[in-house]
């Protein structure tokens, strides 16, 4: 079992920055692999930006060279930095956890990112 709770979201202008923070309970966060999920008004939620238990990583194309994922296992946590932000980034960003091969996956409430122009 494990439990997710994001912060950082919050009012940015257009060009700003904003450092989203997912920590996570449970015994095994190495073993997870990690990720960022958006939803905007309207639109159905996507994948942001994932990284495996091995540090691999992929991003959407509409925010690579602006956003990066990292993880700090010993402090149970994962990063997401949003930079040169617009807003069309503007959602409710939702961190998860996943065993992969268990198909086992969890979710946090979402924080909310809004980006005006």
């Amino acid at each position: 079992q494990v439990q997710l709770v994001e912060s950082g979201g919050g009012l940015v202008q257009a060009g700003g920055s904003l450092r989203l923070s997912c920590a996570a309970s449970g015994n095994i966060f190495s073993m997870y692999a990690m990720g960022w999920y958006r939803q905007a008004p309207g639109k159905q939620r996507e994948l942001v930006a994932a990284i495996s238990s091995g540090g691999y990583i992929n991003y959407a194309g509409s925010v690579k060279g602006r956003f990066t994922i990292s993880r700090d296992n010993a402090k149970n946590t994962v990063y997401l930095q949003m930079n040169s932000l617009k807003p069309e980034d503007t959602a409710v960003y939702y961190c998860n956890a996943g065993l992969v091969p268990q198909g086992i996956y969890y979710w946090g409430k979402g924080t909310l990112v809004t980006v005006s122009s």
